[in-house]
């Protein structure tokens, strides 16, 4: 039988063969940067208010270029095809330091501005970079990850660049710099050497090269550098162009908090918005109050959010301090996004407003080996389609198997994993050709790993990770499905389930972890006991049998997530196993379905 193979409704769009670079600044008509005003405002640092138009971050990327280019002690590590390791939190430097690498012909590679040296330094040695690009906060981090490679500190020491927080580049207030970074490179200096008479050209079949390494947190094993080719950029950016065109409002301005190493943050925050030309206020992290007062301050329609964001919306008392009345729009991505939630933010949020005021709160679903997004729910859909994670995006193929092999398809309105074919899928993992091949099938299906359903109407809803749903007793237990109905629980803030083993039973029990809304409430451990136990009582009536809390509730204080918001549920079966050795979980309890 032929394999069931679905398409998008969503015309196709024209695939360019040219550098991200070009495709983001090339001239549309005369004046013009990549097809708005070279004077329009682009990315505005959220602490300062200090601006960067258009034609400001055309013309300082080709400064950086030149400058990592040129300058003697860079020089030697910035030939074309070198990779550079950025290493910072949100700033107004990134997308000057970003699409300078481009321009100069540069593989970029983001790491997460929390690692340790330990983890910098299986980044740096794996994607085989040569420099590192790091906020002054973060060089005795870069000095440990070279002193871990074996690499001399005067050499470590010319192979980094250190953007510091003096924004008088940018036209913006100046800020002294930390005595660990005296002698070192640093941004400033890159600017003032000269420009580029023109980037580094990507076409034809060049296009095909790797241009950005996001690291893939993965399901397992250290991370993985995901090679995204320019193609992959240009075609999604063009793909996800109409969605956003749908729920464009008046000023155009969005907010950015989430962070830019990781590829929603790189591609929905420093590129989309640049092609809409939009403009972008960026944070640093993300801080409830801090958050609400830049919405006051700057009135952006636009929010891009994760759902934990969500529940401090609906929860937070920062958001009644705040006028937030300006963002229309919202758009949630890199973890599931259940209906209540999105009902509990929305009247939050509308109360305060007049009627007949907009408040959209939509969401899609993607990963960073299929350069963002694969399913975007549009705006005109969110209220019917609640909890969907919307139609395939166009120029892609979809198929939703149900066996490892990839030779059965799931019947229609039925789950299975999620397979996806297009030029966005990623290049392959670097310097890891077996899960290269573990994760790309011959004939260029992708093999997401997330369970996903299919309705009538071709909207997807993605039900579980495939390695994070519980098999109890032959059924299959979704824990994302669990935690949204525990998120509506009134005392609870947060919460996240995984799958404890009953070797008694030979199956997996549903355990979940929760954080109380007031934990004073319940500090002593008998109010903690009580408290769970309340909770594995209340979930009764609202799931089916197979889905009930058999391995207990845990009340702990923070719920383990990665900075996207993803639930890192390795962290919690740990902490599971050392429950069970202490005697806490008793998973020898027999119950009928």
């Amino acid at each position: 039988m032929a394999p069931r193979i679905y398409t998008s409704a969503v015309p196709d769009v024209l695939l360019v063969n040219t550098s991200i670079f070009t495709h983001l600044f090339a001239a549309r008509a005369p004046g013009d940067i990549g097809g708005f005003p070279a004077s329009q405002s682009a990315f505005i640092d959220g602490p300062t208010g200090t601006a960067l138009t258009r034609a400001d971050v055309l013309n300082l990327a080709l400064s950086f270029g030149y400058g990592i280019r040129d300058h003697p002690v860079t020089a030697p590590f910035a030939t074309r095809g070198a990779t550079a390791l950025i290493y910072s939190a949100n700033s107004l430097a990134w997308p000057v330091v970003l699409f300078g690498c481009a321009a100069a012909g540069l593989r970029s590679t983001f790491a997460n501005n929390a690692y340790v040296g330990r983890e910098l330094a299986h980044q740096y040695g794996d994607s085989g970079a040569s420099l590192v690009i790091t906020a002054e906060d973060g060089i005795e981090t870069v000095r440990t990850m070279f002193s871990e490679l074996g690499i001399p500190r005067d050499e470590g020491d010319r192979r980094t660049v250190v953007l510091g927080r003096d924004l008088r580049w940018a036209g913006g207030p100046a800020a002294p710099g930390l005595p660990g970074c005296r002698g070192l490179v640093t941004l400033p200096d890159l600017l003032v050497r000269g420009k580029l008479q023109r980037e580094e050209r990507f076409e034809g079949a060049l296009a095909h090269e790797t241009v950005y390494l996001c690291y893939s947190s993965g399901t397992t094993g250290k991370p993985k550098g995901v090679e995204t080719t320019h193609q992959n950029m240009t075609t999604i950016l063009d793909v996800m162009r109409p969605f956003f065109l749908s729920g464009q409002s008046g000023n155009r301005t969005a907010i950015a908090f989430l962070p830019f190493y990781h590829q929603y943050g790189l591609c929905l925050l420093l590129h989309s918005p640049f092609t809409l030309g939009w403009s972008v206020i960026i944070q640093p992290k993300f801080e409830p109050d801090q958050f609400c007062a830049t919405i006051e301050r700057f009135k952006p329609s636009f929010a891009f959010v994760v759902p934990p964001v969500l529940v401090i919306l609906a929860q937070h008392p920062a958001v009644d301090k705040y006028d937030l009345s300006s963002v229309e729009y919202m758009l949630s991505a890199a973890a599931p996004l259940g209906a209540d939630l999105v009902e509990q933010v929305k009247t939050r949020l509308l109360a305060k407003r007049p009627p007949g005021a907009t408040c959209t709160i939509t969401q899609g679903y993607g990963l960073t080996e299929t350069s963002t997004a694969t399913n975007l729910l549009f705006f005109g859909d969110a209220d019917q389609k609640v909890g969907s994670v919307g139609p395939l995006c166009s120029n892609l193929e979809a198929r939703i198997i149900c066996d490892e092999e990839g030779t059965v398809d799931a019947e229609e309105g039925a789950p299975g994993e999620l397979w996806v074919r297009g030029k966005t899928i990623m290049k392959g993992y670097l310097n890891n050709s077996n899960a290269t091949a573990n994760a790309i099938a011959p004939d260029g299906w992708f093999k997401t790993g997330d369970i996903v359903v299919r309705d009538k109407d071709a909207f997807f809803y993605v039900v579980d990770r495939k390695k994070e749903l519980i098999k109890y007793k032959g059924l299959q237990v979704a824990p994302a499905e669990l935690e949204s109905v525990l998120l509506t629980h009134p005392d609870i803030v947060d919460a996240a389930v995984i799958g404890v083993e009953s070797r008694e039973q030979a199956t997996e029990l549903p355990r979940a972890y929760v954080i109380h809304a007031r934990p004073q409430e319940i500090e002593s451990a008998a109010g903690k006991t009580a408290f769970a136990q309340s909770v594995a009582k209340w979930i009764e009536p609202r799931v089916a049998k197979h889905k009930l809390l058999r391995g207990g509730v845990a009340v702990i204080d923070v719920i383990p997530k990665s900075a996207a918001g993803k639930i890192l549920r390795r962290e919690l079966r740990e902490l599971a196993k050392q429950e069970t050795a202490r005697g806490e979980i008793n998973t020898a309890v027999r119950s009928r379905l």
